[in-house]
């Protein structure tokens, strides 16, 4: 039901995308899109688990630990953020389809580069072109998801997705172990890189027949191409479930329009949602901080102060899949609980835990194997918050300007938190001193904490409510 008259559409796709029951078109989007945390969580884990042995001589690189997890985890981030803002940018202008395959292709490109590094200007060079494709990922693929997954879906898919970043964790710890062990320093940490290409491409295979979504078609004056697909999406499922569907009244009507200009995206974000804009900037900072800070030099404390450094894939193996449980064990809860007390929930929790890791290592009564134990733990609750930061400012705010709002909220945030942590943090665990590593840990936790209480003075209630309802569209026609 999508006419067009004079540039004005009425049309009722949204409600009809959320009345939808789970189907396998749904597996396919989850499958096609979500996996890409997967390759982020292996880039992330072979950096840190990889940074000792690339420091030994006869790596083929003259590069110290310290370089690789601080200037280098810094380098992957200003890329990630880089890249969030341009292919963010260009998502709202052009399309999700589009942006999701050229970021997933510069990824590719830029992670083999990398396993044929000679010098450490390639190696850093590359790493932020990875870091590049990552980014505008984070856009692309949550903007689609969260305008392709049912209202009452959202929360819960969209958390275990943004989690499955551990399971490429866990999966690349574990395989760096024989690599590091069974092949050379100068091979092994190369094939490692090779693995994420591999895993890419597989991905790309399945990415080519995601579709683009109908909101943003139908708003982008692609109106009948949007009810075209809609209608297809419906036969399917229809045939899959063996039942008619009922035809959803609620209606939308917009003024369709080819771009929206970044002034008036600035304007929505700033102006008209300030309190929304805090909110998101306050949790993108709060799980940068204790991720990309922390995560990034966890083998850097096993080799510092345990002495571990060929075998570091275990332990982060073992915080990798406790990062991976949280949000499939809570991420119902999202949408049934609510978001507010979720998201606060998991942050405050997550941010005390952490606290206590902390006083324990000050008391050196924790060894290797319980503090990866505490670790599995604060992480548990803090993978589940830090997943609904995405899920939080993809649907706050209208849908002209999700892709730019997600870019926008993970570069400032992570750029605070991603840059500022590894180059900050790798210097204290450098100096060995028990104290400069516990500073760290209080740092990632007094984030995290405010981060909880800022969400529950600000939170917005969207749990189970189409995306039109939570932000009204920028074009909506009065």
């Amino acid at each position: 039901m999508t006419y067009a008259e004079t540039g004005v559409v009425k049309t009722n796709v949204p409600a009809r995308l959320d009345r939808l029951p789970w189907s396998r078109w749904h597996w396919m989007i989850v499958i096609g899109l979500g996996t890409v945390w997967i390759l982020d969580g292996i880039e992330v884990t072979i950096i840190g688990n990889l940074a000792p042995q690339i420091a030994k001589p006869g790596s083929g690189l003259d590069i110290t630990q310290a370089q690789i997890a601080g200037f280098g985890g810094a380098i992957y981030i200003l890329g990630a953020c880089t890249g969030a803002l341009f292919f963010g940018w260009l998502t709202d202008r052009f399309g999700r389809r589009k942006l999701f395959m050229i970021t997933l292709g510069v990824y590719l490109l830029a992670t083999a580069l990398t396993a044929f590094s000679f010098a450490p200007w390639w190696f850093f060079l590359f790493r932020f072109f990875t870091g590049f494709g990552i980014g505008g990922e984070y856009a692309a693929i949550n903007s689609a998801i969260d305008e392709l997954i049912p209202a009452r879906h959202r929360g819960r898919i969209d958390v275990i997705i943004n989690g499955s970043y551990w399971l490429g964790a866990a999966g690349g710890a574990l395989l760096t172990v024989p690599l590091l062990n069974d092949f050379s320093v100068y091979l092994g940490w190369r094939l490692a890189f090779g693995l994420g290409v591999v895993l890419g491409l597989g991905i790309l295979l399945v990415r080519r027949h995601v579709p683009e979504s109908p909101r943003w078609m139908f708003i982008h004056g692609r109106g009948q191409q949007a009810e075209d697909l809609v209608k297809g999406i419906e036969d399917e499922v229809e045939r899959e479930t063996g039942r008619r569907l009922d035809q959803p009244r609620q209606t939308i009507t917009i003024h369709q329009r080819k771009t929206i200009g970044f002034g008036r995206i600035a304007h929505t974000m700033f102006a008209k949602y300030p309190k929304r804009t805090v909110l998101g900037f306050s949790l993108f900072v709060g799980q940068a901080f204790l991720y990309n800070a922390i995560t990034f030099g966890f083998a850097q404390i096993l080799s510092t102060f345990y002495k571990i450094d060929t075998d570091t894939g275990y332990y982060f193996a073992v915080i990798a899949i406790g990062n991976f449980l949280g949000p499939l064990t809570l991420g119902h809860l999202f949408d049934t609980v609510g978001r507010k007390p979720m998201i606060s929930g998991t942050y405050i929790g997550s941010g005390l835990l952490l606290f206590g890791t902390a006083w324990l290592f000050s008391q050196h009564v924790l060894s290797a194997v319980t503090l990866t134990a505490c670790w599995a733990v604060v992480l548990f609750f803090a993978s589940a918050g830090a997943s609904s930061a995405y899920l939080t400012v993809s649907e706050i705010f209208p849908m002209e300007t999700r892709a730019m709002a997600i870019a926008f909220f993970y570069a400032i945030g992570t750029a605070a938190g991603g840059i500022a942590g590894p180059l900050i943090f790798a210097n204290l665990v450098e100096s060995a001193k028990v104290s400069d590593t516990v500073l760290a840990f209080c740092i990632g936790a007094t984030l995290m904490v405010l981060a909880g209480i800022v969400e529950l003075f600000l939170g917005v209630k969207a749990e189970q409510k189409s995306l039109e309802s939570i932000a009204e569209p920028l074009t909506a026609h009065k």
